[in-house]
């Protein structure tokens, strides 16, 4: 009976040492998953926008006083950057028409991108939905003048065959002028027109070193 006792005894510390060896593995692991990376990343200083009026678009760029990729670090086999939250500020006092220097006034225009406070144009995603390997839809919201509005862009990621995350990114997309009440034509040429220019697209390309 002394014997089964012991036995007995022996197999519950044996067991209470896995569990106990088991959970404090686990909590590892999903600290080290818990792991983030944050870049601030002074090689990318610029962002292309342009706006489409007609037959012609106006391509302008402009400098990034504040850029921030936050994603985890994943153990697992998973999409590496579905986690992510990026962010970022525009200075629109600093647009220039690439093409052709005489319009850069016009992008500058008061009223258009400028506010009488000069606040910067600011993203912040705020849900990521993966659409494929290296390919996601970043919700945010993006702030023009001051006004803040739900905003839907794409990201993909490039990376050589040997990486296993993406070493670069590529952000693009279009949001629409008339959300923030802005009429380009208006501000602009001082006429609204019969097809309104309304689309602001952008593009970006976020070096990861």
């Amino acid at each position: 009976m002394s014997k089964i006792k012991k036995s007995f005894l022996l197999l519950t510390v044996l067991v209470t040492v896995i569990i106990v060896s088991g959970y404090t593995k686990t909590k590892s692991v999903e600290k080290k998953a818990k792991t983030t990376k944050v870049l601030e990343n002074d090689v990318n200083k610029t962002i292309n926008f342009f706006v489409t009026h007609g037959h012609c678009s106006t391509p302008f760029v402009g400098a990034i006083n504040d850029l921030k990729v936050d994603y985890p670090v994943r153990l697992d086999l998973g999409n590496p950057l579905e986690n992510m939250v990026i962010s970022f500020e525009v200075d629109p006092n600093s647009f220039n028409v690439s093409r052709a220097k005489e319009l850069t006034p016009r992008i500058k225009t008061p009223g258009l991108f400028i506010g009488e406070n000069n606040e910067k144009i600011t993203f912040k995603s705020t849900n990521v939905y993966t659409m494929g390997l290296d390919w996601y839809q970043v919700n945010g919201k993006m702030s023009i003048k001051g006004v803040e509005k739900e905003v839907k862009l794409f990201v993909t990621g490039i990376r050589k065959p040997n990486e296993k995350i993406a070493s670069s990114l590529v952000l693009d997309g279009q949001v629409n002028l008339f959300d923030w009440g802005i009429d380009y034509d208006l501000i602009v040429n001082e006429k609204s027109d019969n097809v309104p220019t309304k689309w602001l697209y952008l593009n970006m390309k976020i070096e990861l070193i």
